[in-house]
């Protein structure tokens, strides 16, 4: 769940938190409970992951699916809202065949009805709608099936390795999945580029532009809850997405919130849409709670609760201060001193619960063995690990703080005297005395064989 402050060299891996609200009699952090199966949540500036709960599950993902028709379009027109509410389409028949009679969301865009590819944008943002996502598919492929390739092709690039579309609209299950964490790939994509997709949505209501059929223009409201003042689950420091619900997938969301410089997205999947038996209970108890309604937007209670969660228990906690020095290495033949003092290539700071100590993260220091002279100073001799709970958060660099020249004298000196210590130099000894030996013998038998001969001559 940490978001880095980062600076070459440092590598740094998420670890994932429990969320938590509080502590019970025991003094025990509580954590939050979430009705979706799958969550990810995200700070949007550096993509670090702060919440991983099931988030690489193949689940339908609703109508959030028209998430990548609306970036199919905005990739189009490169964003452009002029271009876009100046460009009319319409599509006959073959656009509306599979959702007849089966109770998908609609804005009420008729067969051959002229609109704008601004008004089929926000369509499907606010509302959902089905006919207006089959409409783009029908203008920017040849079929419903060809535009889905052109989806899954745009998914690939995005790196959104567990995903594929088999519709335009995301009404059909069949062959249509993804994950909570490819779907926050979509969402990061479309807002980091296109400013125009954030504004729309946080439109709370829209009126189509008026036509032949609708002359007075068609006005529709937006289910994202989030983002609506009128609504019990308004979100004050929410700043979009979009909104699903679906008998087959159930409550899915994807969501933006800011505040006081942070900002986070949280996609869910698959909350329930009835109400649990404990929620009843509540609802019976108290009838003019959110709980006495006949329905509760799980995924909008679990995208309050982890914003709440994050502004108010995650802060930017400074772990490591790049000009702090951290230990010392052994310089061989150096000139000036005979070790380095080291220090981190970059500080190193994250997002960390102000709830959780920050003596609990580890600090594993290593470095080299052997360092030679010369050194200069940024040549890189060890390294700095953070670690928590058996993880690690971040590996720096340890850098030399200043430069080491070689002494000559030194390295000749210690060149020499290692000479001595060496297995060359024992075996050169070793042969010099076997040499030595084996002259000495042979001369000791040739004076032998000289005085046995004189012996000789004189008898």
């Amino acid at each position: 769940m940490l978001a880095f402050t980062l600076a070459f060299p440092l590598t740094a891996s998420a670890v994932v938190f429990t969320p938590t609200n509080g502590k019970d009699e025991n003094d025990n952090l509580v954590p939050i409970y979430f009705y979706s199966p799958s969550i990810y949540m995200v700070n949007t500036e550096t993509g670090e992951a702060l919440v991983d709960i099931n988030s690489e599950e193949k689940l339908a993902p609703g109508y959030l699916t028209q998430l990548m028709t609306c970036a199919l379009i905005l990739d189009k027109f490169e964003g452009n809202e002029k271009s876009l509410k100046e460009t009319y389409i319409s599509a006959g028949s073959e656009a509306y065949d599979e959702l007849y009679d089966t109770g998908a969301p609609t804005a009420d865009i008729r067969p051959n009805e002229e609109v704008s590819y601004y008004d089929i944008l926000v369509s499907m943002v606010l509302c959902s709608s089905c006919e207006a996502a089959n409409i783009t598919a029908m203008n920017m492929a040849e079929s419903l099936h060809d535009f889905t390739t052109k989806m899954n092709d745009k998914a690939a690039e995005l790196g959104m390795e567990n995903t594929k579309f088999s519709s335009a609209h995301g009404f059909s299950v069949v062959q249509n999945y993804s994950t909570a964490k490819d779907m926050s790939k979509l969402c990061r994509y479309i807002v980091n580029k296109y400013p125009i997709f954030q504004k729309i949505c946080m439109l709370e209501n829209y009126k189509l532009e008026a036509t032949d059929i609708h002359p007075d223009g068609t006005t529709i409201y937006n289910d994202n809850y989030l983002v609506t003042s009128f609504s019990s689950y308004y979100y004050a420091k929410a700043d979009g997405l979009k909104s699903s619900v679906q008998d087959s997938s159930g409550r899915c969301l994807a969501s933006l919130a800011s505040y006081d410089g942070y900002s986070y997205l949280v996609v869910s999947l698959n909350a329930p849409i009835e109400k649990t038996p404990s929620d009843v209970n509540k609802g019976e108890q108290d009838p003019d709670s959110i709980y006495g309604d006949d329905y509760v937007y799980y995924s909008m209670l679990d995208h309050s609760a982890l914003y709440d969660w994050a502004f108010n228990h995650l802060t930017i906690t400074d772990f490591i201060n790049p000009n702090s020095e951290m230990t010392d290495v052994t310089v061989e033949y150096g000139n000036e001193a005979d070790y380095v003092n080291l220090k981190p290539a970059a500080g190193c700071s994250m997002l960390w619960p102000i709830d959780i100590p920050t003596d609990t993260v580890g600090k594993k220091i290593s470095v080299l063995n052997n360092v030679v002279a010369p050194i200069e100073k940024g040549d890189i001799l060890g390294t700095l690990e953070l670690t928590y709970n058996g993880e690690t958060l971040a590996s720096i660099d340890l850098i030399a703080t200043s430069t080491v020249t070689r002494s000559q004298s030194k390295s000749t000196l210690k060149v020499a005297s290692s000479f001595y210590r060496s297995t060359e130099f024992k075996w050169a000894l070793f042969a010099i005395i076997m040499l030595i030996t084996i002259y000495s013998v042979a001369y000791f038998i040739y004076l032998q064989l000289k005085y046995l001969k004189i012996d000789d001559n004189d008898k």
